[in-house]
């Protein structure tokens, strides 16, 4: 169903998960993230996919980081994949980004600011690679069809849809679960992206705020509207990341978190049967 080939424990029936820091910050924290990760998706047979973007290119100031370098970000990413056996998803911003991030990336991310550009989701599409677009947070979830559609007209049927909130005012946003069961009648993977939900932008600092707290209950929501993944944002120390930290879930949480997403993904199964 999820068109990703070599992702671990796929037949158990669970949602599988899109995890790992925002953006590959250096090379040992995305490899200690990258472990915990890879055990705790064979401890609760969850697959996994890890999530690193190998540059920023859409952050609010100009002095913020935007990552280590794209060649040294992505081999990062390459010896990950290769050391722990787990398919990577990284974003892209331009159609050339496309074809480099599609030698070491196994799905290419549309950013939900650029889920209409057709020059983009076209490059991304002819790359053969799964391609995951973003909700924009101006977009009906109904809309997104359209999006899909250039990808699958571009010759690739291997496209996920995903949930990220929606603009509510000037600096929050909001998730409409309905949006969930409306983006699912295109029989693609629906995924919420549970932490950037969760962001509160355009703060007058400048830097992106979040509401971390919520992702429990955010998450919970998800499972119990039918998404078939979960997006998070995940890191040792949140604190120090040095982008979207402030919606960040703490590493050590993940697996308490896990275990109740499962139990209520286990229960909707048991009471569908």
């Amino acid at each position: 169903m999820y068109h990703i080939e070599n992702l671990k424990h796929l037949d158990t029936g669970h949602f599988f998960l899109l995890a790992g820091p925002c953006v590959i910050e250096n090379e040992d924290t995305p490899r200690f993230i990258a472990e915990q990760l890879s055990k705790l998706s064979d401890e609760l047979k969850i697959p996994l996919v890890f999530k690193a973007s190998y540059r920023k290119a859409n952050r609010s100031r100009l002095d913020s980081f935007t990552g280590i370098g794209d060649e040294t970000a992505l081999k990062i990413l390459e010896k990950i994949k290769q050391e722990f056996r787990l398919p990577i998803v990284t974003d892209i911003h331009t159609p050339q980004e496309a074809t480099l991030a599609a030698g070491y990336a196994d799905i290419l991310q549309i950013p939900a600011f650029l889920c209409r550009q057709t020059e983009l989701l076209v490059a991304a599409g002819e790359t053969g690679q799964t391609i995951n677009i973003k909700k924009g947070q101006f977009l009906a979830p109904e809309a997104m069809k359209f999006a899909a559609q250039k990808v699958i007209d571009a010759g690739n049927s291997r496209v996920i849809l995903t949930e990220r909130g929606t603009t509510f005012g000037y600096q929050d946003l909001i998730v409409d679960m309905r949006g969930i069961p409306l983006m699912k009648k295109t029989n693609l993977p629906v995924v919420l992206d549970v932490t950037h939900s969760l962001q509160q932008p355009n703060q007058t600092t400048g830097v992106t705020g979040g509401n971390p707290e919520m992702i429990e209950t955010i998450a919970k929501a998800g499972i119990a509207a039918g998404v078939d993944g979960i997006f998070l944002e995940t890191h040792p120390n949140p604190d120090q990341a040095l982008s979207d930290g402030a919606n960040m879930l703490h590493l050590d949480k993940l697996k308490e978190l896990l275990k109740k997403l499962l139990a209520i993904h286990q229960a909707l199964k048991e009471f569908s049967e």
